[in-house]
């Protein structure tokens, strides 16, 4: 991992407090049962994030660190434990909704002793033993805020599973309607192009290992596809034309009898759609999201069209760099429609994950760090496809145009988008 140190322990501190108490106020919203919920695989309930991330700092950085440090509860390495097999057993990923005790205040609590903690070994730590810290505890808080992420993305799924659709957070009334901003294809010259992370601030392991690569001139979309597009496609038998599909992709929307993006719901002839407001009537302009790879590659064959591969994103956002505009800034939790004040590539960040047609495979010398830490992104790279952007559930500090997200190709309930290239 590459970090950069901060200057001081306070300003440390300072940031440490801040993305902890954000995931709990991600939480604040919800009852006690909703934290408990684990209605699929893929979701895990809100009560085991807060455990986990926590967990995460006890044993990476407190027990090897804080002389004399005791463990909150003995047995919470089992309970909280993800998928780290260098550090012991634990419970299955599909058995963490039996996991009614802890009761949630103690998970409250354990959150606060190492809080707590912390705070102590950051005030006793000589300089030279802090810069040893460091790089552990900013890959802690990093891991938190994608743990934010899917906080928001698996507590709206336990919500739409609940036959009486809760609101998560009610709409602002101010709130105001979205524009049409037409499709427009924006040319990027090829040629040569750096990949990878360069700097000194944080980036993952599997951003590292700047390379070249070549590539031909293309043209990108200038915003991403909207639910009205999709719509379009929906309506042109879309879901059942096998000319537009993997093989692999229409088998699995056939077996699972997919018709529409996940949380969509057609009532008295119009389209309406859960989120985390509640079901509201499908916004047109909005952009099109919660879908898998399977469905973003048919869209784009039936619009003449093709996904972009990671590196072109890249090359993309080298040309129209992060700039005020680009990023989402909203407390919706949900994505927008493209602003037509905003020229250039639209909300090319944070607003949703982009589709890509690019395996999720190493970068030319990645090699995995020794230990647990080693088992972060390395033994992931199989099977997966890559997403570029970020979404409106990323942290914002989170984002990087080096960002690499990766998961299966039939995964829908993340904040999954399409942008499009030409052929």
């Amino acid at each position: 991992m590459s970090i950069l140190i901060a200057p001081n322990t306070s300003t440390i501190l300072k940031r440490y407090n801040l993305i902890r108490s954000q995931t709990e106020y991600i939480c604040e919203p919800l009852e006690p049962e909703d934290t408990v919920v684990q209605p699929m695989v893929d979701v895990s309930p809100p009560k085991w994030h807060m455990a986990h991330s926590t967990w995460f700092f006890e044993t990476f950085v407190l027990q090897p660190f804080l002389p004399n440090y005791k463990l909150f509860h003995s047995s919470y390495g089992y309970l909280f434990n993800s998928y780290y097999n260098s550090v012991g057993n634990r419970v299955q990923r599909n058995q963490r909704s039996t996991l009614t005790r802890p009761p949630l205040r103690d998970v409250y609590a354990y959150r606060q002793h190492v809080n707590e903690h912390i705070v102590e070994l950051l005030q006793i730590l000589e300089e030279e033993k802090l810069a040893e810290v460091m790089p552990i505890l900013e890959l802690g808080l990093q891991h938190e805020q994608q743990h934010q992420e899917l906080l928001i993305t698996d507590i709206k799924y336990i919500l739409s599973t609940n036959p009486l659709l809760p609101i998560y957070k009610t709409l602002k009334e101010n709130t105001s309607k979205s524009c049409y901003v037409a499709p427009e294809l924006l040319n990027i010259t090829g040629g040569v192009y750096k990949i990878g992370f360069k700097g000194d601030s944080f980036c993952f392991d599997n951003e590292l290992g700047v390379h070249e690569v070549l590539l031909e001139d293309f043209q990108v979309m200038n915003r991403t596809v909207t639910n009205g597009e999709y719509l379009q496609f929906m309506q042109d038998g879309g879901y059942t034309d096998f000319r537009h599909w993997l093989d692999e992709g229409l088998s699995f929307v056939q077996a699972s009898g997919i018709k529409a993006p996940l949380y969509w719901i057609e009532q008295d002839g119009d389209w309406h759609h859960f989120t985390l407001h509640g079901l509201e009537k499908l916004d047109l302009n909005a952009p099109v999201c919660h879908i898998s790879f399977y469905e973003a590659d048919a869209y784009a064959n039936w619009a003449g069209k093709r996904l972009l591969t990671e590196f072109e994103w890249e090359a993309a956002s080298q040309a129209y760099p992060p700039a005020s505009g680009n990023f989402v800034e909203s407390d919706l939790l949900e994505p927008t429609a493209a602003d037509p004040n905003i020229k250039g590539l639209q909300q090319l960040y944070g607003n949703v994950w982009e589709w890509t047609y690019s395996a999720y495979h190493p970068y030319p010398g990645f090699t995995k760090a020794p230990g647990a830490i080693g088992e972060y992104n390395g033994k992931f790279m199989l099977n997966q496809m890559v997403l570029r952007g970020g979404s409106c559930a990323t942290p914002e500090s989170h984002i990087r145009t080096t960002y690499r997200n990766f998961f299966h190709a039939d995964k829908r309930w993340q904040y999954n988008g399409i942008r499009l290239a030409n052929k």
